[in-house]
């Protein structure tokens, strides 16, 4: 029984021996397959303020500007390979969206301008683009040029972040006749992570643009319509309380109206138009899961003239209120947005205006049905003031469908439609009108810098009252990306 049982313990220090060579045999190379998988297949990660971070894929946007598409996914690195995953922000992605590792001593050159701890990315677009429009049995037609600049600024903070995004662009006509119709926005926001799940917001922007000629309050017959400047504030603060999440806003903006130029050379004043508006929201949403969250909104605002009559002796200044509610909804970056219902009022001063009243439909929605294809849903309804004696205005249902679909890794198409409906009352003297925008587009990334663009659009306006309105645009550029 002596050498039996020295046989047995012998084979079992050999076991042990071999069982001790495999676990560190393991040991060595998991890090190294678990590092592999995470440099290539990792999930992005998301933060939110007071919590540790979670491999919850992030919500970014579905719709990018066709201007500035990636050709490469920007997915964030793992907390295990990130060396900043305790920061509530994180670092800004590269330019053509290739993941960096934490080693990569070049991290902190990623394309882009760095200016401090901001990152700077402009780019610079020239197209060359043909017009046809009709209005009734009128043609004409006109060949421009125009430039575009864009650029976004985001700070790169452990907490807070500051995010500046603007565009602006220029016509110049070179052929044939029409408006030329110059653009400009600014936007920027700066949220403030404060205490106990609070985060406050402090929003600035301006915007540019000329008065379109098709719509009801432009002038007819004018060489150039007004030019129209819009600047807007507001702030907000947001809370969670477990499973309730409530937020309070307020906005401010002013509208201002430059001159009319007309045919004969002389210009028309439509300062009476200059109004400023303010609204106060309030909101609460209860968690039913992360994933499904009900709310209830409601606002309140005040709209002034400048001048308390224009120029036919209306007041114009009104009053809003509005009721909405609806449901958030959050599967990650395959669906994510909101859809709200409600009903909205605006109370004008003048007696003889009446009130102007309607169904309100807001929301956003976000799908991915597949890696590489994008789509967006969204609707709004905005009020749009009259300047025509007697009406109030109308209620405007905007229908938005933008579909993103990469091709290759270096070609992105896409397709859009938008549909407009402008509702008066009954009793108005302007006519209901429809308009419906679609476009389609490619855009080739030469390398990451640089790419080729090219754009078809059909836009037709018609009215129960009046000639419709017929614009075909082609269009074909460059964009420098930096």
């Amino acid at each position: 029984m002596v050498p039996g049982t020295s046989r047995s313990t012998k084979g079992d220090a050999r076991r042990s021996a071999s069982l001790a060579l495999l676990l560190a045999g393991t040991a060595l190379l998991v890090p190294t397959s678990l590092n592999a998988q995470t440099a290539t297949t990792a999930p992005a990660t998301t933060y939110t303020a007071g919590t540790a971070p979670s491999a919850v894929p992030a919500t970014t946007p579905a719709i990018t500007d066709p201007q500035t598409t990636g050709a490469v996914s920007a997915d964030d690195l793992t907390p295990a390979s990130n060396e900043d995953y305790l920061r509530l922000n994180q670092r800004e992605p590269t330019l053509d969206g290739l993941r960096l590792r934490a080693y990569d001593p070049e991290y902190d050159r990623a394309a882009g301008i760095r200016l401090g701890t901001f990152t700077l990315r402009p780019s610079v677009s020239e197209t060359i683009n043909h017009e046809w429009r009709k209005d009734g049995d009128t043609k004409t037609n006109r060949g421009y040029l125009e430039t575009g600049i864009r650029g976004t600024l985001t700070s790169d903070w452990s907490r807070h972040q500051l995010i500046v995004t603007g565009e602006g662009v220029l016509q110049n006509n070179i052929s044939g006749e029409g408006e030329e119709e110059p653009r400009a926005n600014v936007d920027a926001e700066l949220r403030l992570d404060l205490w106990d799940e609070t985060i406050a917001r402090l929003r600035a922007g301006y915007s540019f643009e000329r008065e379109d000629a098709d719509d009801p309050n432009a002038v007819s017959n004018a060489k150039n319509q007004s030019a129209v400047n819009t600047y807007r504030l507001g702030a907000a603060v947001e809370r969670d309380f477990g499973l309730i999440r409530g937020s309070v806003g307020i906005d401010f903006d002013r509208r201002t109206y430059g001159d009319v130029e007309l045919e004969n050379g002389t210009n028309l004043s439509v300062k009476y138009r200059n109004r400023n508006t303010g609204m106060l929201t309030a909101r609460v949403g209860y968690e039913l899961s992360p994933a499904l969250i009900p709310f209830l909104e409601a606002s309140v605002g005040k709209s002034l003239y400048d001048l308390r009559e224009d120029p036919l002796g209306f007041e114009r200044s009104y009053q809003t209120y509005a009721g909405r509610g609806g449901i958030e909804l959050d599967l990650g970056e395959k669906l994510y947005g909101e859809l709200g219902l409600g009903y909205e009022t605006y109370n004008f001063e003048d007696d003889r205006l009446g009130d102007l009243r309607g169904l309100s439909i807001d929301g956003r929605l976000n799908w991915s049905p597949q890696r590489g294809t994008d789509v967006l849903f969204a609707v709004s309804t905005d009020l749009n003031p009259s300047t025509t004696a007697g009406d109030a205005g109308s209620i405007d249902y905007n229908f938005t469908n933008i579909i993103t679909h990469q091709m290759r890794s270096d070609l992105v198409a896409r397709l859009t439609n938008n549909l407009t409906l402008r509702n008066y009352p009954s009793n108005a003297r302007s006519s209901d009108e429809t308009t419906w925008r679609t476009g389609a587009g490619l855009t080739y990334d030469i390398n990451r810098y640089l790419a080729l663009t090219g754009d078809v659009s059909y836009e037709r306006t018609t009215r129960d009252q009046g000639d419709t309105t017929d614009i075909t645009r082609v269009g074909v550029g460059l964009t420098l990306r930096r």
